[in-house]
């Protein structure tokens, strides 16, 4: 991997950079090589946000497997891997192939496969010894596994209404469950689940109650093996899978795929993380921000800077204005300041009681990590004085 001209954020006309060479020369993203708008993340927050995720899981008996697709960066999730994830999650099987080549040995994939091609290329991959696991939901999920030969593993997954994914009762589950079982080449190797669409505590508790219930029936019914996977999850309501499905341990290992932690951020998860509810197992830190510039005030209490969708998450809330960087250095708080819309590559700020200057930089905190990754092919890892520590690529 170099760095040239095709790296957005990076200043390179000419020539390429070698990341390694750069961490080592560790340059302040302010001293030139560098243009806006500019995504970086903070190395000491994205360390601490690993370790307390490692730490909790093996506080309440869970093992990780975070949700690669968040960031697609080999460099964070080795350090993941490094810390002790017992593998990790992705949503395509063209993500597992990434991971399948950069050499992550055990990938779950949580969603239905149907493609043959790429069923056909799990099997073969499997019976190399790759462990790997995708889920069904359906009897046409299984008869597509089924149709190669295997060895496919796969786990059976519960949705709930208005979900995505997932069968929606207990009876459809142990129907899909039998199917498996009697499928040659496949092996029932769990259950799956996932409730982060679910929007309050109760409703979530019921649905992790019906899951664990649906372990409990399939276990009764000598349909999963000793002890099966149960892998559930996401980055908001972890703290209740390790309460409601705690009580699996002896007949399950259990899965959490929290993949948003890795970076937290400044809105959608910093809203809704489990730390807020249990204070005293956390905190994560919001690890990801974007510097872009003011490349316009041209009416009384409007400014334009130049970062966009194009740049920057919007699906689950608009940037948040944090710091204002001007021309001599000096930072101050961008507190009154805030982001009224975004458009391709302009973002509109309606500036309150904060001057701003054309030429002004503003950190901006972001909201939903797993939608900004996806816009930037090379990030800069920083220093907490933004020097340039390491270079991450994303493979999307």
């Amino acid at each position: 991997m170099t760095i040239d001209w095709r790296s957005k954020g990076f200043w390179v006309p000419d020539g390429e950079v070698d990341p390694g060479r750069l961490a080592a020369e560790r340059p302040s993203i302010f001293a030139g090589g560098f243009t806006w708008p500019l995504l970086v993340l903070r190395r000491d927050a994205v360390e601490a946000n690993i370790a307390t995720m490692a730490a909790y899981a093996r506080r309440h008996g869970f093992d990780l497997a975070p949700h690669a697709k968040t960031t697609m960066a080999p460099g964070l999730l080795a350090a993941q891997m490094r810390a002790g994830a017992w593998g990790l999650t992705v949503a395509t099987p063209n993500q597992a192939l990434v991971l399948r080549r950069l050499g992550i040995e055990r990938v779950l994939i949580a969603n239905q496969v149907l493609d043959p091609v790429a069923l056909r290329w799990l099997a073969a991959e499997s019976a190399a010894g790759w462990d790997v696991f995708f889920q069904v939901d359906s009897l046409a999920g299984v008869a597509a596994a089924a149709a190669t030969g295997g060895p496919l593993r796969v786990l059976v997954e519960l949705g709930h209404d208005g979900g995505r994914t997932g069968v929606r009762g207990l009876g459809e589950l142990e129907t899909i469950a039998r199917a498996v079982a009697a499928a040659p080449g496949l092996e029932l190797a769990g259950v799956a689940g996932y409730e982060g669409q679910l929007r309050d505590q109760d409703g979530v508790d019921a649905y992790l109650d019906q899951l664990a219930e649906g372990v409990n029936r399939l276990a009764a019914a000598g349909l999963l093996p000793g002890r099966g996977i149960v892998a559930c999850g996401g980055s908001a309501w972890f703290d209740r899978v390790t309460a409601r499905l705690g009580g699996l341990h002896d007949r399950a290992r259990l899965i959490l795929r929290s993949g948003a932690t890795v970076t937290h951020d400044d809105g959608f998860y910093r809203e809704r993380t489990p730390f807020t509810r249990v204070p005293t197992e956390g905190p994560l830190t919001a690890a990801m921000e974007m510097w872009a510039q003011v490349i316009s005030a041209p009416e009384p209490g409007l400014a334009i800077a130049g970062m966009g969708k194009r740049d920057a998450p919007f699906d689950e809330g608009l940037p948040e204005p944090l710091d204002v960087r001007r021309a001599d250095g000096h930072t101050e708080t961008a507190r009154g300041v805030r982001v009224t819309k975004l458009n391709d590559h302009h973002t509109y700020l309606a500036v309150g009681d904060v001057p701003l200057t054309p030429g002004d930089l503003i950190r901006f905190g972001l909201s939903h990590p797993c939608t900004a990754f996806d816009k930037w092919r090379d990030i800069p890892l920083v220093d907490e004085d933004r020097r340039v520590v390491d270079v991450l690529h994303t493979y999307f």
